[in-house]
């Protein structure tokens, strides 16, 4: 029968992943039945390839026309890679059935040897197994066997006979995977899980108003597609779908996603309209698809900070902070929020802000469990600026606490093991990519002199602008005030308690002790010309060389010497800064603030080819 097979199909496939027409005889190896499509293994005897047949060539397979193991002419298909592992899958779109069935599987020379050696070790040979040497076709016989043919069908019957009525009549529906969708594609049906949903806005553009939401989407292989809705499909489907349910939907669109701002790993994004068809999945055991992360390291999320790709992050919970009621600017109402510093292996901290319902549940979790330092992972992200980097979570946010996955048990072991003893550095406190996705987050990509900034008052006038300089520290005054007293647990500025010790009004705690935290101004220079930056306590403690107490320390002994000193030694010092330039308002008149939000000393390896950079475009323009 090995003539039948087209030699090394499986490798012409894969070189080919999108032709107009083929001619290749493989063998359907592993033929499985899920609702009314079926998924096989392609076998030319040499490579394997997973593989879905079109269910349109159901009948084939139900009639008995097609069993497992036998051959088929593929004459067109489609190569498709899996994400997140990027692995293939061949989409038949036409074929021929050569061959029923065989009572025989197509073997690799190297299988047919291992189970050669397997069985010359026990000394032991099955009756009915054939054995054919390197030199022939490379077919090995199976044991014999009385073989039942049954359709696909009286299986199906079999399998889910004894389930309701609503599970039979879903068995009728052709189902498609997410992965096999595209946009040239016509009448599909899909069955998923709403992993997401967000709210329902009102947007308006050149053509008026309207509305929209989105909802996130994962099959049972775990796949995950975003469905958008505008307007009067909006309003039809909002309080249809509902997170955690899973529904067939059928009569959507799909186009190209735009990568800018796509929150899940699919190339092609979904839209439903009115006449779309959404039918909740109900009396039936659904699936529930498993929660797939992309966990970006905590010292590698600088290259996120503003940019709309969301990330997802891993990490030990080191500290909790108590619920703050934060009013909200947009319409004057209070939101709680909690904020959480985790770590991983990277050795770095990062702060994440907890929003809302996260805040009162996720987050009261992790404060009364805090000692015991749990795993939290996280998925969809928002990744900001404030103190470098910093995380916040959104309405499509998902968070696990000691989730059972790999990443999760790692992290314990680490942690438990050398994390715990070990010093760790926030996040904000080094950002210098070179590597950056967005030039407008790399200290290399987005410099400008200092003048580019003064010379321009109203930057910053509607929102924050960001800016990265190279300059040096010329002054810093020693008369300023230099720090605050800041509670230990949110960092909050404390008052004097009556009586002793000191009192927070965000968290409503009073507490025996402090801590000094900076909040200072610098003067800097370049060659453009002088400005005063703002600088907080991360950034502040790189520039100055120790922390506020020890400075603070100096002052209260009278050791006015070491202290002028140690402001001295941190002047005229090459200096990274990435800075944010916003418009304060004093006495009725605006002013422009320039914060520092990171701060890293000069690499001269990586400056060095930054300037060599910029001299080539110089000379090529």
């Amino acid at each position: 029968m090995a003539e039948f097979i087209t030699p090394n199909a499986i490798s012409t496939i894969i070189a080919n992943p999108s032709p107009d027409s083929s001619d290749l005889v493989v063998q359907v190896v592993d033929l499985v039945a899920i609702g009314k499509r079926y998924k096989f293994t392609a076998s030319d005897g040499n490579m394997k390839l997973k593989a879905i047949l079109p269910p349109s060539y159901s009948s084939e397979i139900e009639t008995g026309s097609l069993q497992n193991l036998g051959l088929i002419r593929i004459l067109s298909y489609t190569l498709n890679e899996i994400p997140p592992k990027r692995e293939k899958c061949l989409i038949v779109t036409k074929f021929e059935v050569v061959t029923p069935v065989l009572d025989m599987e197509i073997k690799s020379e190297s299988e047919i040897k291992n189970e050669t050696e397997i069985i010359s070790e026990t000394n032991k040979v099955e009756p009915g197994i054939v054995l054919k040497p390197k030199n022939e076709s490379g077919i090995q016989l199976k044991p014999k066997q009385e073989m039942i043919t049954k359709s696909a069908a009286e299986i199906l019957l079999e399998q889910h006979g004894n389930n309701a009525p609503s599970a039979r009549m879903g068995m009728t529906r052709r189902v498609f995977p997410l992965v096999s969708l595209n946009p040239y594609q016509g009448n599909w049906t899909i069955k998923v899980r709403v992993t997401s949903k967000g709210n329902l806005r009102t947007y308006k553009n050149a053509r008026g108003e309207g509305q929209v939401f989105n909802v996130e989407l994962t099959d049972q292989d775990g796949t995950q597609i975003q469905a958008t809705m505008f307007n009067e499909a909006a309003k039809k489907f909002y309080d249809k779908f509902e997170l955690g349910k899973v529904y067939y939907i059928s009569k959507g669109t799909l186009r190209v996603a735009n990568k800018q701002f796509k929150t899940v790993k699919n190339d092609y994004e979904m839209t439903l309209n009115e006449n779309s068809q959404v039918e909740e999945v109900v009396e039936e055991g659904t699936f529930i698809p498993e929660t797939k992360f992309n966990f970006v390291p905590i010292d590698e999320l600088g290259s996120y900070v503003n940019g709309k790709e969301l990330a997802d992050v891993v990490g030990v919970v080191l500290n909790v902070s108590p619920t703050l009621s934060i009013r909200r600017k947009l319409d004057n109402e209070s939101i709680p929020k909690r904020d959480i510093t985790i770590a991983d292996e990277s050795k770095k901290t990062v702060v994440v802000s907890l929003w809302n319902d996260f805040a009162t549940t996720i987050g009261q979790e992790l404060l009364d469990t805090v000692d015991t330092a749990p795993i939290v992972a996280f998925k969809s992200l928002k990744v900001g600026d404030f103190q470098g980097v910093s995380l916040s979570t959104l309405g499509k946010s998902t968070v696990l606490i000691n989730p059972d996955i790999p990443e999760a048990k790692k992290l314990r072991s680490w942690y438990n093991t050398e994390g715990k003893g070990t010093s760790m550095d926030s996040v904000g406190s080094g950002i210098v990519s070179n590597t950056s996705r967005n030039g407008a987050r790399s200290m290399y990509s987005d410099r400008v002199c200092i003048s580019h900034i003064t010379s321009n008052p109203s930057l910053g006038d509607d929102k924050p602008e960001f800016f990265c300089l190279k300059a040096y520290i010329s002054y810093i005054k020693p008369d300023q005030t230099m720090w605050y007293r800041a509670c230990k647990h949110c960092n909050k500025k404390v008052v004097e308690a009556i009586g002793s010790g000191y009192s927070c009004e965000a968290c409503q705690k009073n507490d025996n002790e402090c801590n000094l935290r900076y909040i200072m101004v610098v003067k800097v220079a370049d060659p453009s010309g002088e400005a005063w930056l703002s600088v907080f306590n991360e950034q502040a403690e790189q520039i100055i060389g120790c922390s506020a107490e020890e400075l603070d320390r100096m002052k209260k002994d009278g050791n006015d010497n070491l202290f002028n000193l140690k402001l001295k030694e941190a002047t005229w010092a090459p200096h990274l800064f990435r800075v944010s330039v916003t418009q304060n308002e004093y006495n009725n008149e605006k002013r422009q603030r320039i914060t520092v939000r990171a701060e890293a000393p000069l690499d001269f390896v990586a400056e060095s080819k930054f300037l060599l950079e910029e001299i080539s475009k110089m000379q090529a323009s």
